[in-house]
């Protein structure tokens, strides 16, 4: 009989489940977007039942469309929106609030209160991080703070922090009856809460937080069984045994796991990982320090991230905002259109610039316009947008890890654009690589459960199973090349100290 493992993905705008079988080929796959709640400008928030409830869906549907039943499937791993926070009772099983996701800028006067005597780069050695709205830490403590009620019962032990996995994990392994609080060290990482040495919550940052330590989930390897599905579930008995964020599951599913090799993701924003090995490498560069896995009792393996806040979700803003486009995929063909940006050049900086700025005063700007510009030429400022950050980003990693980087492994939506990526290989100078499974964040988690449980036997044997599909190669000139990230860096400097 064949087996299987499931992989639930649940991400920023959807949550899937995906059925891999034995050479990581995708058996079936199904998807439910939900809500995206945005009660005032800068929130952004999800429905935690809502995303429970769609994980279980997901699950049936994947089951049934591929005729499998859980004697079928040998493990459950989960990949995850990283920073989102989800706090919840543990006698109830009900959240106090939404949850409150990555995107969200609403605890900025928090930072900056903390920031003020050493700047953001307080805790960036104990952490890696720098001082940011964008991780878990200050959303949990504006949850404490903004909801009635909320303070004393975390004084008293009876609420629950987590970020996505940890919520999945504890509903589907019983929730108020014995459901497993934990999350793996990659997503620990991305709390502002956890020591990059010790792999442990931390008393001086939750002190810092006013955070309780009794509400953190138990910190545990990305790779090991930490319970199973509980007997009302579809998987009943099945084990969970993988848990990655999921820009550390792509990096996974990309088979990136000796120290050098990398990937980009091209979504709502783009995240380049860089596998630093065992070794701590802090950043210079504005790059974040975080942990890219651990398996089991081995050593966690640490990783430089570049974090891209818009590239995907610009050509929506394209689309829904300015009608230039009706449907996404209709923007390679418009850009096509035209053989250069015609002096136009697009800096999306809608909530300011994640790395290697770090600017929360930035605000996009689409400068150069002439009136020899086209909506043909804004689609492909657009595109280009992506490429030019993405080059920003790999010369920080390459300026921090000290070896330059000789290839680029890529996966996301956008990667289907063609013209996106002659164009990313062409401003990078490096070949762009896209793999036969696009689908590389369940892959990852898929992989890290497989592992868990003796599905496949290793490292080795995983890295046999990556394919390539495509190689980009670059064609441009140097001379070129350079001109253009010059204006791009000019275009960049236009965005600044527009929030005062």
């Amino acid at each position: 009989m064949s087996r299987y493992v499931m992989a639930l993905d649940q991400g920023t705008t959807s949550t899937r489940a995906i059925i891999f079988d034995h050479d990581g080929s995708i058996v079936s796959s199904s998807q439910r977007e939900h809500q995206q709640i945005m009660p005032q400008a800068g929130w952004v928030e999800h429905d935690p039942q809502e995303i429970w409830t769609n994980s279980q869906e997901v699950i049936a549907t994947a089951l049934s469309d591929a005729g499998l039943t859980r004697e079928d499937i040998v493990a459950l791993g989960i990949a995850n929106q990283r920073e989102t926070a989800i706090v919840w009772d543990k006698r109830t099983g009900e959240p106090l609030y939404n949850a409150i996701v990555w995107q969200d800028t609403r605890t900025q006067a928090l930072i900056d209160a903390l920031a003020k005597d050493e700047g953001t780069a307080r805790f960036s050695r104990k952490t890696g991080l720098p001082l940011a709205t964008y991780f878990s830490a200050s959303k949990i403590a504006w949850i404490l703070d903004n909801v009635e009620g909320a303070r004393g019962l975390a004084d008293q032990g009876h609420l629950a922090f987590g970020t996505p996995d940890s919520w999945v994990l504890w509903n589907m392994t019983g929730g108020v009856d014995g459901g497993v609080h934990a999350t793996d060290v990659t997503n620990a990482s991305r709390t502002l809460l956890m020591d990059l040495e010790t792999m442990a919550w931390d008393d001086q940052l939750c002190s810092a937080f006013d955070i309780p330590q009794s509400m953190l989930p138990e910190i545990k390897s990305s790779s090991e069984v930490y319970g199973t599905v509980h007997s009302g579930g579809l998987l009943a008995g099945v084990p969970v045994a993988g848990i990655l964020g999921d820009q550390q599951a792509a990096t996974f599913g990309q088979a990136a796991f000796s120290a050098g090799e990398s990937k980009n993701t091209y979504g709502t924003g783009n995240f380049l990982i860089v596998n630093t090995g065992e070794k701590i490498v802090h950043s210079n560069n504005g790059l974040l320090t975080t942990v890219a896995y651990q398996l089991g009792d081995s050593p966690p393996v640490f990783a430089l991230e570049g974090s891209i806040a818009v590239t995907g979700s610009l050509v929506q803003w394209l689309r829904d905002n300015l009608g230039i486009i009706s449907h996404a995929s209709e923007i390679e063909a418009l850009a096509s259109s035209v053989p250069n940006n015609g002096g136009a050049y697009f800096v999306p900086a809608f909530s300011g610039l994640f790395a290697p700025y770090w600017r929360s005063d930035a605000r996009g700007a689409l400068v150069g316009l002439t009136r020899f510009v086209s909506k043909a030429h804004i689609a492909r400022a657009a595109l280009e947008a992506t490429a030019f950050q993405t080059r920003e980003v790999l010369d920080a990693i390459n300026a921090d890890f000290g070896t330059p980087l000789k290839e680029l492994k890529v996966d996301g939506g956008m990667t289907h654009n063609s013209l996106l990526m002659q164009f990313q290989a062409d401003i990078l100078g490096i070949p762009v690589i896209r793999p036969r499974v696009a689908e590389t964040t369940a892959l990852g988690a898929a992989y890290a459960a497989g592992l868990a449980v003796g599905f496949w036997s290793g490292l080795d044997e995983l890295r046999t199973k990556w394919q390539e599909e495509s190689r980009f190669s670059p064609a441009m000139g140097e001379t070129e090349r350079q001109e253009l990230l010059a204006t791009w860096k000019k275009a960049v400097t236009k965005t600044f100290d527009w929030v005062d």
